[in-house]
C-alpha cells in the first residue's frame, strides 16, 4: 500500500474527490492518468525542482549583495530539507537516503574536481577544497526523487534481482568512478552487468485508477535522461562547468548520460537498503 505522509494523504484525498467526478471512458481515463502521472512526478521531484529552479533564477538575475551564489544555494538547500521534514513532505527514512547519497556524492566530488573532471568557477565560503558544499545536495536531489517516487507511485517489482548482487554492482560502479583515472575503465562491463541483472525485471506503479508497468532498464534510462537535461541547465547556469565549457557553454557530452545511468543505479540500490523492494501482487 502507498504510505503517504499526513499532508500528502490530505492532498491525495482532495484530489480523489475531484478526479472521481470526471467523465469515464478510454480517452478520458487516458488523459487523467497522463495528467496525474505528470503531477506525481513533479511532486516526487520537489527537492530537485526547487534546487534547479533556484540555480536557474540566480543565473538570470543575481544582484551584488555581497553573498556568493554557492553559499546561498547551500543555506537554501538546508532550509528546503528542514522544511520538507517539518511540513511532512518527506519521511525520516527518505532523509536517511538523502544523507547517504549526499555523503557518497560529496566524496566523488572531492576526487573528481581534484582530477580536473569538472570545476566550480565561482567563490564560496562554505566549501571543502574546490568543492562548494551545495554540490552534495545535487546528488541528494537524485536520492530524494528515487526514495519519494517509490512511495508516491506505490512501486512494486517482478523478478527483482537479489539485493546483495545489486549492492556488489553499486560498489563496483562507485569504485570505477575513481579507478578509471588510473586503470582500465570498466564501464562497458558494468553496463553489461546492469543488463544481465535487470533485463527480466519489471516495475509496476499506480498512477490514479490503473496500475502500469515498465521494464526497469527503460525506467533507468528515462531517469538518467532527465538528469542529463537537468545537468545541461546546471552547466548553462555555471553552477559547475566541464573543461570544454570554460570558454563558453556547450551541450554536455552524451557520454555523460551513461555516467548518470550508472550513478543513478547507485541511488536505486541505496533506496532499496531503506525500502526493500516489494514483490508485485496482481490485483483482484
Amino acid at each position: 500500500m502507498i504510505q503517504f505522509t499526513s499532508l500528502e494523504a490530505q492532498i491525495d484525498a482532495a484530489a480523489h474527490g475531484v478526479l472521481a467526478r470526471l467523465p469515464r471512458g478510454g480517452l478520458a481515463d487516458g488523459v487523467v492518468e497522463f495528467v496525474v502521472f505528470g503531477l506525481k512526478q513533479a511532486w516526487a521531484c520537489l527537492f530537485g525542482g526547487l534546487m534547479l529552479g533556484m540555480i536557474l533564477l540566480t543565473r538570470l538575475w543575481w544582484p551584488d549583495i555581497g553573498l556568493a551564489r554557492y553559499d546561498l544555494w547551500f543555506v537554501a538547500a538546508l532550509l528546503i530539507q528542514a522544511g520538507m521534514l517539518a511540513f511532512r513532505l518527506e519521511t525520516l527514512e527518505e532523509a536517511k537516503v538523502i544523507l547517504i547519497f549526499h555523503v557518497v556524492g560529496t566524496g566523488m566530488e572531492l576526487f573528481k574536481t581534484s582530477a580536473g573532471s569538472w570545476i566550480y568557477p565561482e567563490d564560496a565560503l562554505f566549501r571543502l577544497g574546490g568543492v562548494p558544499l551545495f554540490s552534495g545536495f545535487m546528488y541528494a536531489c537524485v536520492g530524494s526523487y528515487m526514495a519519494r517516487i517509490l512511495r508516491i507511485f506505490d512501486i512494486t517489482f517482478t523478478r527483482y534481482p537479489p539485493v546483495w548482487m545489486t549492492v556488489l554492482l553499486a560498489v563496483a560502479i562507485y569504485v570505477n568512478f575513481f579507478s578509471h583515472h588510473y586503470i582500465f575503465d570498466f564501464r562497458w562491463l558494468l553496463f553489461a552487468a546492469v543488463i544481465a541483472l535487470y533485463m527480466r525485471s519489471t516495475m509496476h506503479y499506480r498512477v490514479f485508477r490503473f496500475r502500469h508497468s515498465m521494464p526497469m532498464l527503460l525506467a533507468f534510462l528515462l531517469v538518467a535522461l532527465f538528469i542529463w537535461i537537468a545537468e545541461n541547465i546546471g552547466t548553462w547556469s555555471r553552477a559547475w562547468i566541464y573543461p570544454d565549457q570554460a570558454d563558453g557553454w556547450t551541450l554536455v557530452s552524451w557520454g555523460k548520460l551513461g555516467s548518470w545511468y550508472l550513478l543513478m543505479l547507485i541511488s536505486v540500490v541505496l533506496v532499496t537498503l531503506v525500502h526493500p523492494p516489494r514483490t508485485y501482487q496482481p490485483e483482484r
